[in-house]
């Protein structure tokens, strides 16, 4: 038997201002840190190794935690209050910058404990998320909650920008200042988020395991009975998981534009800057029509401009690059979100928008660890182009076995 819905409980407090904006300096501090560091870990593991291999391993070893607790840790989040899962994930993530602060202090150290101590921050991440998610409602009365999410989302495209510049920049000067205010931003996060109140919700009583395990299964059985939403979510899947260039940025910086950590923070807030243009261009310009088509003709642009990535040789080439590389995936993540939306009942919309998350959220990852061994094989530059031009063909393989998504046109099932 399945427990009951969860109930909140009025203990007296009001809502109060000064926790949305602590919440909101947190998801900043947060985003701008884990974006730092992915930097100052991208460029001291190829600096260490030499190997594109290696870099590819740091996204194996988060992938892993994050596919094995992420759905779990929405259900402890569902179950115990939301702050405390959150507090404690932080935490987690400030003591694991302190470990990266020891390896790169320590030279003569080997580079493999850099590899335990991502599966833990990768542990961290994939409570932090959902528990970051389910505390904002939490903070603010119901009718501020679209207005509190839209300031949440603007800082979160803020710190994507600004947090790969800053951690490049913040490299250059030194490996221990870079990772030092990278732990001292989740302290503060995590400090911060003790000192938040607002509503409680009431603890329910924990269901069966054969239970959950039904609940999770029914969400995967309704993407796979549904063209349109199985269409999307693997296009983009695949889309990611071979197209993605990130892993393999710090090669780019360091051996073939010549650019340095500070060259590396550029190109990795490249893709957030596109993105960005294209969210705000989005919000008065919706794709209203044919969105089955912008959708492929989006990842075809992806492809291609990861080709053109792979090819360059020139910083700001490269940059231009990356930007359109970040805006098509933009209208690829803004349509593949409202089809998964739209077309989802009630009953379902949280188990299938953990699967697309779950899925989403991971293919990143593990595409690192596909283009670490794929340029460990054939070298950096062929590995990004195979990968753009995969990327290219999976478009066109997917509007041929998902010919309901390529006639999607308003953004609902045909």
């Amino acid at each position: 038997m399945s427990a009951p819905g969860p109930t909140t409980v009025d203990d007296g407090g009001v809502y109060r201002e000064r926790d949305l904006w602590i919440c909101l300096a947190m998801r900043f501090l947060t985003e701008a840190a884990s974006l730092a560091q992915s930097v100052a870990i991208g460029w001291t593991v190829y600096a260490r190794s030499k190997t594109p291999l290696a870099l590819g391993l740091v996204g194996l070893v988060q992938f892993i935690p994050m596919m094995l607790l992420v759905l779990p840790a929405g259900e402890i989040c569902d179950r115990l209050r939301p702050r405390g899962v959150l507090a404690a994930a932080l935490a987690v993530q400030a003591l694991c910058a302190g470990g990266f602060l020891m390896v790169a202090r320590g030279a003569p150290l080997p580079l493999w404990p850099v590899y335990p101590v991502l599966m833990l921050s990768g542990a961290a991440r994939a409570c932090a998320e959902p528990a970051g998610q389910a505390l904002l409602p939490l903070l603010v009365s119901p009718e501020r909650l679209p207005r509190a999410i839209a300031w949440s989302s603007s800082l979160w495209q803020a710190a994507v920008v600004a947090g790969p510049a800053f951690g490049g920049l913040a490299f250059a000067a030194g490996a221990t200042g870079a990772y030092g205010m990278c732990c001292a931003a989740f302290l503060a996060a995590a400090l911060g988020v003790v000192t938040v109140s607002g509503r409680r919700v009431a603890a329910t009583d924990t269901p069966a395991l054969v239970d959950r395990i039904a609940r999770v299964v029914a969400g995967l059985r309704y993407v796979r009975s549904q063209p349109v939403l199985l269409g999307a979510i693997s296009l983009d899947l695949v889309a990611v998981l071979l197209g993605g260039a990130t892993a393999l940025m710090p090669i780019y910086a360091r051996d073939i534009l010549h650019a340095g950590p500070i060259g590396l923070g550029l190109l990795r807030s490249a893709p957030a800057v596109g993105g960005c243009a294209t969210a705000l261009y989005q919000v008065r310009h919706p794709p209203e029509r044919a969105a089955g088509n912008k959708l492929f003709a989006a990842v075809a642009a992806f492809g291609l401009s990861t080709v053109v990535f792979a090819l360059s040789t020139s910083l700001l080439a490269s940059i231009a690059a990356l930007i359109v590389v970040g805006a098509a995936d933009m209208v690829s993540v803004n349509i593949r979100s409202a089809l998964v939306q739209l077309a989802t009942p009630d009953a379902l919309r949280g188990r299938v928008s953990a699967v697309s998350m779950l899925f989403i959220n991971t293919s990143s990852e593990l595409g690192a660890f596909e283009s670490g061994l794929l340029a460990a094989l054939i070298g950096t530059m062929p590995a990004v182009a195979t990968g753009g031009v995969a990327a290219l063909i999976a478009a066109g393989l997917w509007m041929r076995l998902f010919p309901a998504l390529r006639r999607a046109d308003r953004l609902t099932l045909p």
